[in-house]
């Protein structure tokens, strides 16, 4: 028994220091520095003046409305645009192993590359965007995508949604695989067509999947950062500020070394984050369904 304890003790210990070090630390850290001015050389305390701040904060709500525009959007996006390509694959269409890795490649790919390439589709004078509006007629079309404060923020969520519909696509479709056949047999005995077993049946059954799916994405998108520094930092005129890229910037970006600030902006964005999660989760399980 002694043995076992000193085996198991073994094993975990390492984890443990690495558990504690790099995320427990970190985490009392922040929620300690938000109540504070932290310097480089010594730390003030400030109470609550940090978060009344950030109720007043103007840029902070805006990165927030654009965070979470972007969450909605890419649940809507990516996890619809999925549930067609996981059913069309369902299905069994012509090439559907091809077109199962074509649609899953983009997750692969890191988010800062994913950002160069959708730099150059976007690009205003040689891009492929514009040069195919420019062949086809549409000149007047061509736009300086990310140079536009009414659109930057909508090319992004593209972006986004075109590099983790894949994902979403493999989840589901291994959840259509995994459901019994049993039940779409009797359907079809019952004269049921396509669209209603899809509908009536399907969707039914999938919905823990898609509850994990939409939490998943929702809570990328509010901490999203790679792609929009890589891209447009932010702008132009903060039409892309999400508020991970704004915490950074408050935190090492700025001439005003403060650490307490930033760290008031996490825990707050943490609260919203995990709470819209958690009922978003909640409201789309409902009720479980049974096989029979």
């Amino acid at each position: 028994m002694r043995q076992r304890f000193l085996a198991v003790t073994g094993f975990l210990t390492p984890a443990m220091v690495l558990f504690v070090l790099f995320l427990l630390y970190p985490v009392v850290k922040t929620f300690w520095n938000s109540f504070y001015r932290v310097g480089p050389f010594r730390a003030n305390f400030l109470g609550w003046k940090n978060y009344l701040e950030v109720l007043q904060d103007r840029t902070f709500w805006l990165a927030a409305r654009h965070s979470g525009t972007w969450a909605v959007l890419s649940i809507v996006l990516e996890i619809g645009i999925a549930f067609l390509l996981s059913l069309a694959l369902f299905n069994r269409i012509w090439w559907h192993r091809f077109f199962r890795t074509a649609w899953f490649t983009p997750v692969l790919i890191p988010y800062v590359v994913t950002g160069i390439i959708w730099l150059w589709i976007y690009n205003y004078d040689w891009g492929p965007l514009n040069t195919v509006l420019r062949v086809i007629g549409l000149g007047g079309l061509t736009k300086p995508w990310l140079g536009n404060p009414h659109l930057a923020l909508y090319c992004l969520v593209v972006a986004s949604t075109w590099m983790w519909t894949g994902f979403n696509m493999v989840v589901l479709l291994t959840a259509m695989h995994s459901l019994p056949t049993e039940i779409f047999e009797a359907a079809e005995i019952d004269g049921a067509n396509p669209f209603q077993k899809t509908v009536k049946i399907m969707v039914p059954l999938l919905r823990p999947t898609f509850s994990s799916l939409v939490v998943l994405c929702f809570v990328g998108k509010m901490r999203i950062f790679d792609l929009v520094w890589v891209t447009t930092g932010g702008g132009p005129l903060w039409a892309t500020e999400t508020v991970a890229t704004y915490i950074y910037k408050r935190a090492f970006a700025w001439n005003v070394y403060d650490l307490g600030y930033p760290s008031a902006l996490a825990v707050i964005w943490f609260i919203i984050t995990f709470t819209m999660s958690l009922f978003l989760g909640k409201v789309i399980r409902g009720k479980e369904v049974e096989y029979w």
